[in-house]
């Protein structure tokens, strides 16, 4: 394969991820899309999953025995999980049989259901399911058929987007009306304060590659993969105190974190005379756990404060 197909068919499937328009990469030919998910996709989605399980690993109790993958493409939220539950039986639930196929390469221990989820009415028992980047793609999947199957969590990753952030949040209200337990990144089961054109969403780091900085047309040797997600318990866990949404910012002497907190979004304003305080603020980053002593003052949030885009 020529690198200008390779490049065509990565920029195809980037604007498809982006935009929620999954079915307009089936044109392109099997072996291209394998080859830009690999150079492109994976990475990415890997980099959001294992930020997002290794939270998940913290708030569970107990480590699932059983991890169902839903719609999981190469393999890359199963290798996070891997890392994490590392005797856990794994299944990976794929429609895409090429896809399926390199899968089977990096974890030729789990287990493979060739299904598209769509079509099924239920799903097999799992202590945890984990559907990322897929709802989106797949508009037919009913979520309480997967929130039914899971014995002990539910998550759900999707691109950190207004429209990626706006099926989250629907899969939160609806399982929280269900009765399912959020264990994050959210403080709490209130109502979703994020509200108006903003969005609620995290940054993972990718390294990149020589060939993927070649694909992107970029030079630096990273990029950010923002990603949202909810991840949903049947028993209540100890979670965050509060969970940081920006990036603090930092000035002499002040350090300023906005701040999803039980009581809505919060500004905390952080300085120097509360010493321990300020010193783990020096440390916090966007999407970190705020759980330091009182600071000197807590405000709430105002709505034209600046979005992390």
């Amino acid at each position: 394969m020529g690198f200008p197909a390779l490049k065509r068919a990565a920029t195809a499937m980037s604007e498809a991820y982006r935009e929620g328009r999954a079915g307009a990469v089936a044109g392109i030919p099997a072996a291209q899309r394998l080859a830009a998910y690999l150079v492109t996709r994976m990475p990415a989605t890997y980099a959001a999953a294992f930020h997002v399980l290794r939270e998940v690993s913290e708030r569970l109790t107990e480590a699932p025995r059983s991890v169902l993958d839903i719609g999981a493409g190469t393999g890359a939220a199963s290798l996070a999980a891997r890392q994490f539950f590392p005797d856990a039986t794994i299944t990976m639930m794929e429609r895409d049989s090429t896809l399926a196929e390199a899968a089977g390469d990096w974890l030729p221990d789990a287990k493979r259901a060739a299904a598209d989820a769509t079509r099924l009415e239920t799903f097999p028992e799992s202590d945890l399911i984990i559907a990322a980047y897929s709802l989106g793609e797949m508009p037919g999947l009913r979520v309480e058929r997967l929130w039914a199957a899971a014995r002990v969590a539910l998550v759900v990753i999707e691109p950190g987007t207004p429209r990626g952030f706006g099926l989250v949040r629907k899969v939160r209200d609806e399982l929280l009306a269900a009765g399912a337990h959020v264990a994050a990144p959210c403080p709490g089961d209130a109502a979703c304060p994020v509200t108006g054109g903003d969005w609620c969403h995290f940054a993972a780091r990718v390294e990149r590659s020589s060939l993927h900085r070649r694909v992107k047309g970029g030079e630096l040797g990273h990029e950010d993969e923002k990603y949202s997600y909810v991840a949903l318990t049947r028993r209540a866990v100890h979670r965050a105190a509060a969970r940081i949404v920006r990036h603090p910012q930092q000035q002499p002497g002040v350090i300023t974190i906005q701040a999803c907190t039980p009581a809505g979004l919060r500004q905390i304003r952080i300085t120097k005379r509360d010493r321990e305080a300020f010193r783990a603020a020096r440390k916090a980053g966007w999407g970190s756990v705020w759980d330091s002593p009182a600071p000197a003052e807590t405000l709430p949030s105002s709505p034209e404060d600046d979005r992390d885009s």
